[in-house]
């Protein structure tokens, strides 16, 4: 992964942090917008949807931050992907979950979501999603 790349993801995540319970909430209402099918999948009441939501933005600031050392970031990738398979989550669910994040970027970061750093998300998130997937299915 190229360095321009991680950079702009890093940085551009420096700006959601202070936005992270806010983020949570437009992800889970995008993604639960693309595919409603996924909401039983999650939590029911507010109060553990926020703990979901905090649980969220931990492991996106702790995957942003593995990134300068990609070799440590696989195993965790790998783990997070297996479980997700205990909570039901099926192959075609990470390309909703992508679409969801980058429209939670869009929303979050404004006129700060240029289509450089769009792009770096994209391809962030792919190499991500498809460490988890091929560990897990």
């Amino acid at each position: 992964m190229e360095q321009s790349t991680i950079t702009l993801v890093q940085d551009s995540f420096e700006k959601v942090k202070p936005i992270a319970s806010t983020a949570a909430e437009i992800f889970y209402s995008k993604l639960f917008e693309l595919d409603p099918a996924l909401k039983p999948l999650f939590p029911s009441s507010d109060d553990a949807m926020k703990v979901q939501g905090n649980k969220l933005m931990s492991m996106l600031a702790s995957a942003v931050a593995g990134l300068s050392n990609l070799e440590a970031l696989i195993p965790v990738l790998q783990d997070l992907g297996k479980r997700h398979v205990d909570y039901k989550v099926e192959a075609s669910h990470y390309e909703t979950v992508g679409a969801a994040l980058l429209g939670t970027l869009e929303a979050g970061l404004g006129e700060d979501f240029t289509p450089d750093v769009k792009n770096a998300w994209a391809s962030v998130y792919t190499t991500m999603a498809d460490v988890m997937i091929k560990a897990s299915y």
